[in-house]
């Protein structure tokens, strides 16, 4: 297939985009560069534009003859969308509807789009299925959860078929070294503690030491961005054999707590790591832990890169080599 994928130049989509190289798949990455880094993509063809553009959407469907999107493009900050809806509700829906609209017109029926945990908001019930209902409590992840329903409309009208996966936490990079995650601002556990570690930071805080959970911290599912990467090619392909539109959550099923994912990153690092007790941030649940299980077994995903110490020391494989990140 040939296969446009948009933020292809972010850090889950430059991982995306090296997993579908090593494939027999063309892939055509599609990034106005506001986030992305280009020098992350390291082949296929390369459009710097955005999605509200839907002249060059259209010129570049037209020119590699697009079969397939994977739809990673979006504004992710959670504070921000509370902040400033109206750039999250034009960035992420909006736009998203053009890149569909452009779909239609070029009678390509098939998307996997990147969506999030954050369609479900505050959940108590562990592990996290994908029947859970979805109330999410941040604009954020009611813009996610708004395009996954405009897709569904879509379908009845166009028969658009589509995938949408659910992340938890990505995290990790890939084990050659040459991508990972560089943010800015970074919002991230994992590479704000290695940001502590190169001296980057001058304090790493611990938000809540008194939730109900083993250690008294927030506990999180982190997914290794690789395995992140393999579930979109699977979607994908499965979207051409001709599997029906469903949704995917995407974690370990595993979860680690703010102190483990600390004490972890010292046996990487060989350091101690020392970080501040601080308030509780609002908002924060105390536990998000993913079953991942439908798409294991509709799909096969079976992650290789399952265990923390693992994911960390990927990640400290690129902060060590790429201190200053992709420096464009």
């Amino acid at each position: 297939m040939n296969i446009l994928v948009t933020g292809g130049a972010g850090y889950i989509g430059s991982h995306v985009v090296k997993e579908l190289l090593a494939t027999e798949h063309q892939v055509v990455t599609y990034d106005n560069l506001q986030k992305g880094h280009q020098d992350a993509v390291f082949g296929g063809e390369f459009v710097t534009g955005d999605l509200a553009d839907k002249q060059l959407l259209a010129d570049t469907f037209k020119k590699y003859d697009i079969d397939a999107v994977i739809h990673l493009a979006a504004d992710s900050l959670v504070g921000e969308s509370m902040e400033n809806p109206a750039k999250y509700y034009h960035n992420n829906l909006i736009n998203g509807i053009n890149l569909l609209d452009v779909m239609i017109e070029h009678d390509v029926d098939k998307i996997v789009f990147s969506s999030t945990a954050a369609v479900y908001g505050e959940v108590e019930e562990m592990p996290i299925t994908e029947e859970i209902e979805k109330e999410p409590t941040n604009v954020y992840g009611r813009t996610k959860l708004a395009f996954e329903q405009v897709m569904k409309d879509y379908q009845q009208a166009y028969d658009l078929k589509h995938i949408s996966l659910r992340y938890f936490n990505a995290s990790g990079a890939d084990e050659s070294g040459e991508i990972g995650e560089d943010h800015d601002p970074e919002t991230h556990l994992i590479p704000i503690v290695l940001q502590k570690v190169l001296g980057q930071r001058d304090e790493l805080a611990i938000f809540g030491t008194d939730y109900p959970t083993r250690d008294g911290t927030c506990v999180r599912d982190y997914i290794h961005v690789t395995d992140l990467a393999q579930a979109h090619i699977l979607a994908v392909e499965a979207l051409n054999e001709g599997q029906e539109s469903t949704a995917y959550n995407l974690g370990n099923g595993d979860g680690y707590s703010v102190k483990e994912v600390i004490e972890t990153a010292s046996e990487v690092v060989g350091n101690n790591i020392d970080a501040v007790e601080g308030e509780r941030r609002a908002g924060d649940p105390a536990k998000l832990i993913a079953s991942s299980n439908k798409i294991k077994e509709e799909l096969g995903w079976t992650p290789q890169y399952g265990d923390l110490k693992t994911i960390i020391a990927t990640a400290w494989n690129w902060h060590q080599n790429n201190p200053q990140g992709f420096e464009e």
